[in-house]
């Protein structure tokens, strides 16, 4: 992971993801993913962009398979953004940085309005 990632499991998820005082992005990911691999960068670029405003973790689904099945993950990459403990928006398949950043916008225009 970087310094703008952070790896979560189903034991923390609650934790860092729905109890974040901030919109967090959670990348649904497993070693073997090709397009999980080619995302990763595009994720990591976003991350910086929008860092101290969103929070972006990582969760492995080999690793940690409860939460992708109560969040209805089936196929990866999915990214799912989260707000105030809920899921606000989701992307699945490789996205490009700027729909990425469109889902952002949305949640911190939401956030602040």
């Amino acid at each position: 992971m970087s310094e703008h990632i952070k790896a979560v499991t189903d034991q923390d998820f609650e934790q860092e993801v729905l109890q974040s005082d901030r919109p967090v992005v959670v990348d649904f990911w497993a070693e073997w993913c090709g397009p999980c691999k080619m995302l990763a960068p595009t994720v990591e670029a976003v991350a910086q962009e929008f860092d101290g405003k969103v929070k972006f973790v990582k969760l492995d689904i080999e690793a940690s398979n409860q939460t992708p099945v109560r969040y209805n993950v089936r196929g990866i990459p999915t990214l799912l953004v989260f707000n105030g403990g809920g899921e606000v928006d989701r992307a699945v398949g490789n996205q490009p940085k700027n729909k990425i950043v469109e889902m952002l916008d949305r949640v911190l225009g939401a956030v602040k309005a």
